[in-house]
């Protein structure tokens, strides 16, 4: 399958099956997260693996609300990746503030992705959740309140193997060569 074939099977998967996802599959996942690139080579990440269901279920309840219900299939989920974001070494924090770009946000971005595509390449979905009580799982998991947790990463086998159509924008409408649209 050539790339763009391969990223079109990447989705949002929101239902998964009870089955376990093994630690060979999670770990290579973890390892293109660690290969992805960052600006000075900070990489500015921490992965913290949930997938003690008990302990999971916990996190999980932290990603939704009666008010915010959108995330409640979290639970079914058998694994949680919760992405602790760290600050970038000095180089990259000086020229983030000096370009006004975070750019340990930028590298979080790459490395989850990373991970999430590798998740397909093991048969596995993700859903990328930025929605979630910070402080809620920051307390569940004793993450240190100086550091930042701005992603949760579903993990499972999807219930169904159909792949929705991407409803994207045109492309000349994202495009442009040598000015500005």
């Amino acid at each position: 399958m050539n790339f763009i074939e391969f990223v079109k099977t990447r989705q949002s998967v929101r239902s998964y099956t009870e089955q376990r996802v093994e630690h060979e599959k999670i770990e290579k996942c973890l390892e293109a997260a660690r290969l992805a690139p960052s600006a000075n080579n900070s990489q500015p990440w921490k992965f913290i693996v949930v997938d003690d269901e008990e302990l999971k279920n916990k996190v999980a309840k932290k990603t939704f609300s009666s008010i915010v219900p959108f995330n409640r299939f979290a639970l079914q989920a058998p694994v949680l990746i919760v992405v602790i974001t760290e600050k970038s070494n000095v180089a990259s924090q000086v020229g983030g503030a000096i370009k006004k770009i975070q750019f340990n946000l930028v590298d979080i971005g790459i490395a989850v992705e990373h991970f999430c595509l590798q998740a397909v390449e093991e048969n596995l979905s993700t859903c990328i959740l930025g929605w979630f009580n910070k402080k809620g799982v920051k307390k569940v998991l004793n993450i240190p309140k100086n550091k930042d947790v701005d992603i949760v990463i579903t993990l499972g086998y999807p219930k169904t193997d159909t792949i929705r159509e991407k409803k994207r924008k045109d492309i000349d409408k994202i495009r442009a060569y040598n000015k500005y649209f």
